[in-house]
């Protein structure tokens, strides 16, 4: 991407209130992206030296996952001050420096925001938990022990165990939904609620044009702490935790999901506003997570977008699944908008999670980027890097700890980022990676890639540039999505414009019939010469095609 064409982007985006509206997201986890002084560690720096490669694959915006000041329990999801930035990561000056460079490269830049609990070590926390009349004794969740010693009621931690933790200097137990050492934050008093916004305030006056909020739906626990019902074991899957946890036996009717989260998101949506933010919000929820990112995204009062676990499951969806998802959302949201993400931070890499073949990462490329919604892909997703197969002795996730062998944790996703093949540490640094760099990764770096015409680092990039071309599959409405066997298609419509989709989810040819009306192929160079007669489209195996409506009326 030369300068001009850089600037005259950022101009588009900075004018456009709904940028974020079809807006692909490239997610960078900073530990792993790139190290620029050879401690083994990713950084701010590193990442700005790298902004160039992100804007050239033609993405919209980047999100980083937190580089807060934090004792690292959690790899900065415990934040123990929200204001700076960990020393490892570098400094403020340095986030300032990244903010203007990626602007200057047309990208919008979103962080993490881990709202619903802290650190330990934050001075808030520390404060509450010296006493039960302080002036923030009351910032945290906070309950007596039933008669007996044990827990106030039944609830579980996403991490294991239950999720309450005893203190002895009040002697009582605090909520803490993930590690021990992540209380939550009660949002119930309206202190902290200010308190939060004003962080929002602080990262939006530094340039920063958006946020992730972390577990969006984890921001209340019910006030009267009543005990979560079981749930049936017909009812369970394991999208937000793996199916050794036992939190996945309840029904978390209580612990989450509280109706007073919508009147926050309101506030903050009002703080969003004065500066022309935007928000994407992770709905953690195994049952009712369609149904909360509708009720999150509908109108214009609450976050812009949310992307639920659907996809980020361990079963490769068929096209019969992606219907039913899209019949789910159009009964519970259809004015809702949602982010897709078949890979992220917390889950295996959809190539190994979904055991795909090259042609098959390519066709779930093109799907993700059709699909109506917003758009989030993984660091080195671009690359189609399979999960890596890190040994327990180098395990750093806590997770993965806890619950090994049967699920490995979240290491796999996160190794480093492999630019070079010609070096043991993938030009990721200099010094000793602080997870291991996976050597079958190498074959597959940045360089060895620009150099092969036939990678799959270009096939995104095509994709992309498609997708830019195509206002439909941006901002356009889309029809019922339908799956004809193996093949799943949908209309796509915006400012007269309509294209036909199909995806052929299996290695096997399959056809299926077009929409009344005359249509001609686009996208070819993406891999979607199909062969039609007669009203008939035929795919080959892992086949993506796109058809163009010729004449109006012909939208399905």
């Amino acid at each position: 991407m030369n300068k001009m064409a850089s600037i005259e982007q950022n101009d588009i985006l900075a004018k456009d209130a709904d940028w974020w509206r079809g807006a692909v997201i490239y997610q960078i986890y900073p530990r792993s992206f790139q190290d620029s002084n050879g401690d083994g560690i990713g950084d701010l720096q590193g990442i700005t030296r790298r902004l160039p490669y992100v804007a050239g694959l033609g993405v919209d915006a980047i999100w980083i996952s937190p580089f807060f000041t934090s004792p690292m329990k959690d790899f900065g999801y415990d934040v123990s001050d929200y204001r700076g930035v960990d020393p490892m990561f570098g400094t403020i000056d340095d986030f300032r420096e990244l903010v203007r460079t990626a602007h200057e490269l047309g990208l919008k830049v979103m962080i993490d925001l881990v709202l619903s609990h802290t650190s330990d070590q934050h001075a808030w926390f520390k404060e509450s938990r010296r006493s039960r009349d302080n002036p923030k004794s009351d910032w945290y969740v906070w309950a007596d022990p039933k008669p007996d010693g044990t827990p106030p009621n039944n609830w579980l931690s996403i991490f294991g165990g239950p999720a309450w933790q005893w203190d002895g200097r009040r002697c009582q137990y605090y909520l803490h939904n993930f590690l021990a050492s992540q209380p939550d934050l009660n949002f119930h008093a309206p202190a902290v609620q200010d308190a939060l916004l004003d962080v929002t305030r602080f990262w939006m006056g530094l340039g920063v044009d958006g946020f992730r909020l972390d577990t969006i739906n984890f921001y209340f626990a019910d006030k009267d702490l009543r005990d979560n019902p079981p749930l049936a074991p017909e009812l369970r899957n394991s999208s937000i935790a793996p199916v050794v946890n036992p939190y996945n036996h309840q029904e978390h009717l209580y612990s989450k999901n509280q109706p007073e989260n919508l009147e926050f998101l309101r506030r903050l949506r009002m703080v969003l506003n004065e500066h022309g933010a935007a928000a994407v919000g992770e709905v953690g929820d195994a049952q009712r997570g369609m149904e909360l990112l509708g009720a999150y995204t509908t109108g214009n009062d609450f976050v812009q977008m949310c992307y639920a676990f659907e996809f980020l499951a361990q079963e490769q969806p068929v096209a019969a699944r992606f219907a039913s998802v899209f019949a789910e959302m159009d009964r519970l949201g259809p004015d809702g908008w949602a982010c897709w993400a078949f890979s992220n931070h917390d889950v295996v890499r959809h190539g190994s999670r979904w055991n795909l073949c090259p042609a098959g990462l390519r066709q779930f490329t093109c799907l993700l980027m059709s699909l109506r919604g917003s758009v989030c892909i993984f660091q080195g997703e671009e690359l189609g890097l399979p999960e890596a197969d890190v040994a327990f002795e180098d395990l750093k996730d806590p997770y993965g700890i806890e619950f090994w062998p049967e699920f490995k944790g979240r290491d796999g996703c996160r190794t480093p980022m492999v630019w070079e093949g010609d070096t043991p540490q993938g030009g990721f640094t200099t010094g000793t990676p602080w997870l291991p760099v996976a050597q079958p990764h190498l074959e597959l770096s940045v360089a060895r890639q620009e150099a092969d015409p036939a990678a799959i680092l270009h096939h995104y990039r095509r994709m992309l540039t498609f997708r830019r071309g195509q206002p439909a599959l941006i901002k356009g409405s889309q029809g019922k999505v339908e799956a004809t066997g193996d093949i799943l298609h949908f209309t796509r419509s915006h400012a007269g414009q309509t294209l036909f989709c199909a995806f052929n989810l299996s290695g096997t040819e399959a056809e299926v019939a077009l929409p009344p009306g005359r249509w001609r192929q686009v996208g070819t160079e993406i891999g979607g010469q199909a062969w039609s007669a007669e009203g008939r489209l035929h795919l080959a195996g892992w086949q993506p095609c796109y058809m163009l409506a010729e004449e109006e009326g012909a939208d399905g």
